[in-house]
């Protein structure tokens, strides 16, 4: 029995022992708190089956809020995993009970709707979705479907960039996070709001807030915003010219990702670090980067030419012209800028593959990649090269 089973089944024993839930109660708030624990530690897939199982079980029950509840997870679920058609279906069966059943048009079905057309990048019909939602919480003092509401907004308005406004939305919520432990919604906004201050350009003021998340993730382990604020780190590093810093946050989300469950995030994470220049470098026999004129060879890593110029030369004239045949007057022309001399660049030639096939070749009596010619030298066109940081970069052999 795993550990969120376990602990599921802790908290169903306590509402039993206490007499607050009957059987059918317990089982469904049992498969709901289990779809959440899931959702947390990123175990998505899992989460998704069990929380729909969870939602067909409350709307049997006519445990409309639940049904709600679930449906509102279910679409952050089915948009991480690119599940699209799920999400439309979801609305369409939303609106299909309000029209033909008679459904409760109440704030949580107003959020749940602007959730559905958020994902579909519907975001003026979103908005107006939220602030009906908000007008009916407020009208009802239901401050946790005011909170939900405001979120929404704030949200919108971040994504069709009006980003004055979600600014004002988000500190309207510090209000209410005073007085109510809506942990996870709190981060999520804090989150936001630097992204907001990101987007303005405000990359100390977004530095802090996110590491402030930081330290609350420590004590309040949510994965999935663990994996989104390492993305979100990444971004704003990269965005504020902190490269390094920016590869490291981002390199370090990929691989605490799992990209099964995570697509949408994962494939946020590899499109940073492809801007970056950082691709699955495994895939390639030799990684060239010109801005550090660092060598990795597949077998070997990282290769030190240890300011051996000459070397790192040739290397660089081979790899950008795979299957290319230089002859030794071509190779002295381009490497030692010099007029070909057979007394003079013969040996200097010979000298110098043989130095770089020692650097470069796994097995130097078996080379893989630097072959004579008949009239000269060449890297093998079937070597699978990566220039990074060129003006323009090159792939070849994938």
């Amino acid at each position: 029995m795993g550990h969120l089973q376990k602990l599921v089944i802790g908290i169903t024993d306590f509402l039993r022992s206490e007499g607050l839930v009957d059987k059918t109660v317990e089982h469904n708030e049992s498969l709901f708190e289990l779809g959440k624990l899931y959702c947390d530690r990123g175990d998505l897939l899992i989460a998704i089956n069990k929380l729909e199982m969870a939602r067909d079980l409350f709307f049997k029950n006519q445990n409309f809020d639940r049904y709600l509840d679930c449906h509102n997870m279910l679409l952050r679920n089915y948009a991480e995993t690119k599940q699209f058609e799920k999400i439309t279906e979801a609305k369409e069966s939303l609106q299909k009970l309000v029209v033909e059943e008679g459904f409760e048009l109440n704030a949580k079905t107003y959020y749940t709707l602007g959730i559905c057309s958020s994902y579909n990048q519907d975001y003026d019909v979103a908005l107006e979705y939220f602030q009906k939602s908000l007008a009916i919480a407020l009208s009802e003092d239901d401050k946790k479907d005011i909170c939900f509401a405001i979120n929404g907004i704030a949200i919108t308005y971040y994504n069709l960039d009006k980003l004055q406004e979600a600014l004002k939305e988000i500190y309207n919520l510090q209000v209410f996070f005073q007085v109510l432990p809506l942990q996870e919604l709190r981060l999520s906004s804090q989150i936001l709001n630097a992204n907001i201050l990101r987007k303005m350009k405000k990359f100390d003021q977004a530095l802090d807030i996110l590491w402030e998340c930081y330290d609350t993730l420590r004590v309040n382990k949510n994965m999935y915003q663990y994996f989104f604020l390492l993305f979100c780190l990444g971004k704003l590093y990269k965005e504020s010219g902190e490269v390094n810093l920016a590869t490291m946050y981002l390199e370090l989300a990929k691989k605490s990702i799992d990209p099964e469950n995570l697509i949408w995030l994962s494939e946020q994470v590899d499109t940073q670090l492809k801007e970056l220049g950082v691709t699955e470098k495994d895939n390639y026999d030799i990684v060239f980067d010109s801005s550090t004129n660092s060598i990795v060879e597949k077998k070997k890593g990282k290769v030190d030419f240890k300011n051996q110029f000459i070397l790192m030369d040739m290397l660089r004239l081979f790899i950008r012209h795979p299957g290319q045949v230089y002859s030794k007057e071509e190779l002295v022309r381009e490497v030692w800028r010099q007029e070909y001399n057979p007394a003079v660049h013969d040996n200097k030639i010979y000298v110098t593959i043989k130095r770089l096939r020692k650097l470069i070749e796994p097995e130097y009596d078996k080379p893989k990649y630097i072959f004579r010619a008949k009239n000269g030298y060449y890297l093998n066109k079937n070597t699978s090269i990566l220039l990074q940081n060129e003006t323009s970069s090159i792939e070849r052999g994938i």
